[in-house]
């Protein structure tokens, strides 16, 4: 029968386990999260880019088929992503809902023209793309204005550059404190043991035999810690789908299997590394050394 001491010393030994594991999955979901913003970060650019349209407002003699004929001959232009004709019908029911519906009782007959809403390529929206291109589609005879929102592609180039300069600093910086949170926690785990580590040495053990057991039980840690934060990242993000399905849109497919893969390198890899290093010191370490 085993004595009450050794069940107790398991217990603590596989608390301290549990524990390990957990707080280097939480870690490695941070990791996670960082590096699904860092690859998707030009999809996430791109999707807002190609939700601004350019609206093209024609001149008021111009019919719907010529409207459909001038939407189509736009659809073949290496600038374009998508082209919608938007009727007088619905251009005023558009109006009624931002404007109320007795807004045309100033007016004789309904001043809504026929109009082209023009979604660009993400590589045209750019101020001196979209100038180029707001002259492209002026040039038809049946273009009365172009409504090209100049100011807001300014502001949201602009945005965006500080966005993914700012993005880029603070994933730096997660990735350097989960490094340094596994590091310690392994450390402090392989520590405990640091008496154990001593009598091996005593007894002649060398270095690579006494890593061995830890870097194996390292190796085992960063899987289960591997795991449990991949799980957690496909529940969130599950969650999130439910909400929001429109984000999976600017997911790429490639990116989850991706972002897995990296976070069960990581948490392995920092793992054994860590473990390295701190059996490496603790072998090294005197006796007295042991003690603090």
């Amino acid at each position: 029968m085993a004595r009450p001491e050794n069940k107790l010393i398991r217990k603590r030994i596989v608390n301290a386990y549990l524990s390990s594991v957990i707080s280097i999955s939480l870690v490695l979901l941070l990791t996670g999260i960082a590096a699904l913003l860092i690859l998707n970060a030009r999809n996430v650019s791109k999707y807002l880019k190609e939700n601004m349209q350019v609206s093209v407002l024609l001149r008021d003699d111009a019919t719907e088929q010529q409207a459909a004929a001038f939407a189509s001959s736009l659809e073949t232009e290496p600038y374009v992503h998508a082209v919608r004709v938007i009727t007088r019908e619905e251009g005023t029911e558009e109006l009624k809902a931002m404007l109320g519906e007795d807004f045309l009782d100033v007016f004789e007959t309904s001043p809504v023209p026929l109009s082209v809403d023009v979604t660009l390529t993400a590589d045209y929206v750019q101020t001196d793309s979209l100038a180029v291109v707001t002259k492209a589609l002026s040039a038809s005879p049946l273009v009365e204005e172009v409504a090209s929102q100049q100011s807001l592609v300014e502001a949201l180039t602009s945005n965006l550059a500080k966005i993914s300069l700012i993005l880029g600093v603070f994933i730096l910086l997660l990735l350097f404190i989960s490094f340094v949170l596994i590091n310690n926690t392994v450390r402090v785990n392989v520590f405990a043991r640091r008496f154990t580590i001593h009598t091996m040495k005593l007894v002649g053990a060398t270095r690579a035999f006494i890593r061995a057991p830890f870097l194996r039980g390292a190796v085992l840690q960063g899987l289960a810690a591997s795991a449990l934060a991949i799980g957690m990242l496909w529940a969130a993000l599950w969650s999130l789908k439910r909400s929001f399905p429109e984000l999976f849109s600017v997911i790429g497919g490639r990116t989850l299997p991706m972002v897995c893969g990296i976070v069960l390198v990581c948490g392995v890899l920092l793992c054994v590394v860590s473990t390295f290093f701190v059996v490496n010191k603790l072998v090294a370490a005197s006796k007295d050394d042991l003690y603090y």
